[in-house]
Parts: structure tokens; C-alpha cells; sequence
């Protein structure tokens, strides 16, 4: 199953927005970091905020993307925050550490 990416910019609540679906694998992990990064870059001075209610599955390369956009909107002190992730998904966050380091904000 390939991912599907949606996102904008919210004005009410003053940050980005991305909903996955479908897989993050090393087959979409490319389009992933494009969208991410893209997104990261056009408004690093927002926070970031993920809807993973639809996100099935992500692998080292997917976590390494969210990572790296990461990095990008720290520098500039802001986070992002992963909403409505599956307990397969939250599962990979909680084993990896990755739960520190991001604000991970409601479990499906």
C-alpha cells in the first residue's frame, strides 16, 4: 500500500498540518520527506502537527524522515506533534525511544 499525504496550513490554530495514509516504507519514504520537508521549510518558524489516524505502518526509513524534519523546525524552536497513532505505529515510537523526543498526543 502506497501513503498518501495531505497538508496545509492552518490559520486558527497558527500551524502546519499533515494527514498520512496508507504505509511508510522505504517505497514512500521518498514522497514523505519531500511533502515533510517542504512543508517544514515553507513555515519553520510553526509547529507541526500530524494526523497518523490512517497510517498503517512506518518503518527506520519513515522515522528517519520525521527526524530530519525535525531537526529543521528545532532550530527554530518549534516541534512537532503525532496525533491518533494505531498501537502497531505507537508501538515502533515507544521501542525506538522516539516517544522522547517527539509529542506524541493520543493512541487509536
Amino acid at each position: 500500500m502506497a501513503v498518501k499525504i495531505d497538508t496545509n496550513f492552518n490559520e486558527e490554530t497558527n500551524q502546519t498540518e499533515m494527514r498520512l495514509d496508507g504505509e511508510i516504507d522505504i517505497y514512500g519514504s521518498e514522497l514523505f520527506k519531500e511533502k515533510i520537508h517542504e512543508l517544514a521549510k515553507k513555515h519553520p518558524d510553526k509547529d507541526m502537527y500530524i494526523d497518523m489516524t490512517n497510517l498503517e505502518y512506518i518503518d527506520s526509513t519513515g522515522l528517519g524522515v520525521l527526524i530530519g524534519a525535525l531537526k529543521i523546525l528545532k532550530g527554530n524552536g518549534k516541534n512537532i506533534s503525532l496525533h491518533h497513532l494505531k498501537p502497531n505505529v505507537y508501538k515502533i515510537f515507544k521501542i525506538t525511544n522516539l516517544t522522547q523526543i517527539f509529542n506524541v498526543a493520543g493512541m487509536e
